[in-house]
């Protein structure tokens, strides 16, 4: 038996391929995009048997559907209600999977479905996939359904721990889906797996006296979350479309096709790096760069009844980039811009540039915005900065005035920010691409 991690960094997940040992597979959790499982297959030669869900996921779409159309069988919780084939699994039951045994548990906290699965092999405990249960220095969070649900799935989270978890042996090797990076989690130590032993000695959450120091703890660490999580859960139990291992392609779209759809509706997200967007952009297109974040912050910002129109350079993944659309519950583009901001200069259509600036230039004389999350103000930030979270930034524009500098920790969330004001109306003085480290240092006339 061998267990290949397949990490998302950008939603701060990981799923699992577990080679059974005798040419057959299963896949917990796994994300939209099938290839990494695929890829992992054909390498080992291997056939995918299992495709294995913890519980309905909020933060991306399951990927379960395009390996049943490889021939996988679907495992997931009974509570999950399902609107296609699979097999339901309750509370106990368990499985043969090539020569082992997997249960379920029946582990509710970050949802009521949720079941955790524990693999065996002759009685022998081997894995634990925790989900959102149980992870590495964290639980994932329990607000994720409802105002009114919170504190009673936290309760159920307690219980599921100390009841159905703690009681496995301490050198167990647990496997979590969420992790360092999620906006599922409530906190990580950064890794990706862990123990028993581990997280009953060392996890926060878990060394407090009552159930009630547990939720007050618990419910004390939520921050904010992207939009998008309240649409994902319906659309994963209804079921996605499935794409196969190649998603759509986006369709060259000329500047003249571009013009017309944004002037009728549709968002332009312009995923080129941020240097290139502030020497030179469509207006009022959204500047989301594409990196490891890239589908998160398009799922939290950007309206999923809107067409999408996309500027890239033919220098950047525009695979990698749909699949993070898609895997965010959003409809695959319109297209993207044919010949990039150079064909939409070349037709003579208006430019806006945004100033981009280093941390050594920012001025104390200007309102300094910092844009990161809450958690992170809380860390570390400038003395007399104005605090707004990227999320938030679209619905406070107003109180917000020209001659302002925006900062992240490296400018992407920054010029996003800059690209919504601009769409409001707002135009920010500079964007700064220095943290706030670098930003004091530079207020105080120093180098960090």
């Amino acid at each position: 038996m061998d267990i290949v991690p397949i990490i998302d960094v950008g939603l701060g997940n990981s799923s699992y391929v577990v080679d059974l040992g005798d040419g057959s597979a299963l896949v917990v959790d796994p994300e939209r995009d099938p290839s990494p499982y695929l890829e992992v297959a054909e390498r080992r030669k291997l056939r995918l048997r299992f495709t294995v869900e913890t519980h309905l996921h909020a933060d991306f779409v399951s990927g379960s559907r395009e390996l049943i159309a490889e021939g996988a069988e679907l495992l997931a919780p009974g509570g999950s209600d399902l609107a296609f084939d699979y097999r339901r699994l309750e509370d106990g039951e368990e499985i043969e999977v090539g020569g082992m045994t997997l249960r379920a548990i029946a582990t509710p906290g970050h949802t009521p479905e949720h079941l955790a699965y524990l693999l065996l092999d002759d009685a022998s405990p081997l894995a634990l996939f925790s989900g959102g249960t149980l992870i590495a220095g964290g639980v994932a969070r329990t607000d994720l359904l409802s105002p009114d649900l919170t504190e009673p799935l936290a309760r159920a989270a307690y219980r599921s721990i100390r009841d159905r978890l703690l009681v496995l042996p301490d050198d167990l090797a647990v496997y979590p889906t969420h992790g360092a990076g999620s906006f599922c989690s409530t906190a990580s130590t950064g890794e990706r797996t862990t123990t028993i032993g581990r997280e009953r000695r060392s996890n926060p959450l878990l060394n407090v006296d009552t159930e009630d120091d547990f939720v007050a703890t618990l419910l004390g660490g939520f921050g904010s979350y992207p939009l998008y999580f309240g649409r994902l859960r319906d659309l994963n139990r209804a079921g996605p479309e499935v794409y196969g291992a190649n998603p759509p392609v986006l369709r060259p779209l000329s500047q003249e096709e571009v013009a017309t759809l944004q002037a009728d509706g549709a968002v332009v997200v312009d995923a080129r790096p941020i240097e290139r967007y502030a020497a030179g952009h469509i207006p009022n297109s959204v500047s989301i760069e594409l990196r490891d974040q890239f589908g998160t912050w398009l799922g939290w910002l950007a309206d999923p009844n809107r067409p999408i129109i996309i500027v890239v350079d033919d220098d950047q993944d525009i695979t990698g980039l749909v699949w993070q659309i898609l895997n965010v519950g959003f409809e695959p583009p319109k297209g993207r811009l044919a010949g990039g901001i150079s064909a939409w200069r070349a037709a003579g259509r208006p430019i806006t540039q945004t100033d981009l600036i280093p941390a050594a230039e920012v001025s104390a004389d200007r309102t300094i915005v910092d844009v990161r999350q809450f958690s992170e103000w809380q860390t570390d930030h400038v003395t007399g900065a104005v605090h707004i979270e990227l999320g938030d930034i679209a619905a406070q524009a107003a109180q917000l005035e020209g001659d302002i500098q925006l900062h992240c920790g490296h400018g992407q969330r920054a010029m996003t920010a800059a690209s919504l004001l601009e769409q409001a109306g707002v135009e920010a003085s500079a964007v700064v691409t220095g943290g706030p480290r670098q930003v004091t240092a530079a207020l105080a006339g120093s180098q960090p």
